[in-house]
């Protein structure tokens, strides 16, 4: 488990390929890696990737195929800036919210101003994430915890302030950037429960109005 704050900017120093999928080297920069062992947890970007080995500069991971179609990681080159976050520890403060590292899905920046000194940046999601995001509820960009500041279909806003933009490498993103979204662990477990017995069915598919009608959620 994170928290989504950002404790360094690591670099991608090397994605080799390795039977099928690839092994990472990232370059850890000022994150302190004295307490990280091998089996360990960091996320990279939002990705929860397991530490195999420690090196003089970093860490390394082997990133499977399963991370590769469902996160923006296909996308990283080697010199590409990474978030870096190291697991939760039970004494951590929760200056976030709860994160899981593991990417739902791969959205899209499509807009980006300045809002005095903050910066307005608007993305697109995949519309099966959609019913997941709303107004002043958690999402986890990059592996960054924010707050969705308006909702609009699949586009949600973000209100970024100079220190999340300095820690992170928000600063960089500009429209057509790919990110990684993780919803908010209580919407897909609320979900899962609002669906009762039929969650055990095959194939039952998302929460849909017919359903919500259904069990009198709706009239």
């Amino acid at each position: 488990m994170f928290t989504g704050i950002i404790e360094a900017v690591g670099v991608v120093k090397a994605l080799t390929p390795t039977g099928g999928d690839i092994r990472a080297h990232i370059k850890t920069g000022s994150l302190d890696l004295t307490d990280v062992k091998l089996g360990d947890s960091i996320a990279v970007n939002g990705v929860c990737l397991t530490v195999v080995e420690l090196t003089s500069d970093g860490f390394d991971a082997d990133v499977s195929r399963e991370t590769l179609t469902r996160s923006a990681f296909v996308n990283l080159k080697i010199g590409s800036r990474v978030n870096l976050e190291k697991a939760l520890m039970p004494t951590s403060r929760l200056g976030g919210h709860l994160v899981s590292g593991h990417v739902d899905g791969v959205g899209e920046v499509i807009s980006r101003e300045d809002n005095a000194r903050a910066v307005q940046f608007k993305i697109r999601a995949p519309k099966t994430l959609a019913r997941y995001i709303a107004i002043k509820g958690s999402i986890t960009v990059d592996g960054t915890s924010l707050t969705v500041n308006a909702v609009n279909g699949n586009e949600f806003e973000l209100t970024i302030i100079p220190h999340t933009l300095q820690g992170t490498i928000m600063e960089t993103y500009r429209s057509g950037s790919l990110v990684n979204l993780e919803i908010d662990l209580i919407a897909r477990y609320l979900e899962r429960l609002l669906l009762g017995d039929k969650a055990g069915e095959v194939n039952n598919g998302a929460i849909t109005e017919h359903f919500l009608a259904e069990h009198g959620f709706m009239r």
